[in-house]
């Protein structure tokens, strides 16, 4: 979230916290796609839309937990998925999550050479992602794929920022690595 949007957040957090439906349905409409994307590519794409789900639920009960200080909102809403994907991963044995060869974005209208490209690239880079350490993979998901400062990166991880940006070179290093190595089953 941009700190131009954070007023505005606040504001509907504390008209949430008193049980207003309708501000918490504005901060779903802010939350939901980057949730979503943080949870799709550290899970099953099967699994990852009830587990957007599950956090927005788990947000609206634990709603008066939530304090404004030194984390935003939405870094506490990334909590509560990172939790739930741990939860999931620990309740199912899951070592590393399945590859999803779907993952092409159907709204796409390209030639069919080009979705076959973008298709093959998506589920290349997923597939890089699942083999990092796992520390690795939330500072890349929540970087580049939902574009989050470090300092809510900081937030959603409990982490400090410079530990954060430490973490973000050498992912991106080890990324960069498995992305270059020839595979067969590529």
């Amino acid at each position: 979230m941009s700190d131009s949007k954070q007023p505005i957040i606040d504001e509907l957090v504390i008209r949430a916290q008193k049980g207003d439906a309708e501000a918490f349905a504005q901060l779903y409409d802010q939350l939901v796609k980057p949730i979503y994307r943080y949870i799709y590519y550290r899970v099953d794409p099967a699994i990852a839309e009830d587990l957007t789900e599950d956090t927005f639920l788990k947000t609206w009960e634990n709603l008066r937990q939530y304090k404004k200080g030194k984390f935003p909102f939405s870094a506490w809403v990334f909590r509560i998925a990172h939790n739930l994907v741990c939860d999931y991963y620990r309740q199912h044995k899951i070592q590393t999550a399945e590859m999803d060869e779907n993952m092409a974005d159907p709204t796409v209208r390209q030639n069919p050479a080009f979705q076959v490209n973008v298709r093959f690239n998506e589920i290349r880079l997923k597939q890089a992602i699942h083999r990092l350490p796992e520390n690795y993979q939330q500072v890349i998901i929540l970087k580049y794929i939902n574009e989050l400062p470090n300092t809510e990166i900081a937030a959603t991880l409990g982490k400090p920022e410079g530990t954060v940006r430490t973490i973000q070179f050498r992912a991106l290093k080890q990324l960069r690595t498995l992305l270059e190595e020839k595979r067969e089953d590529f």
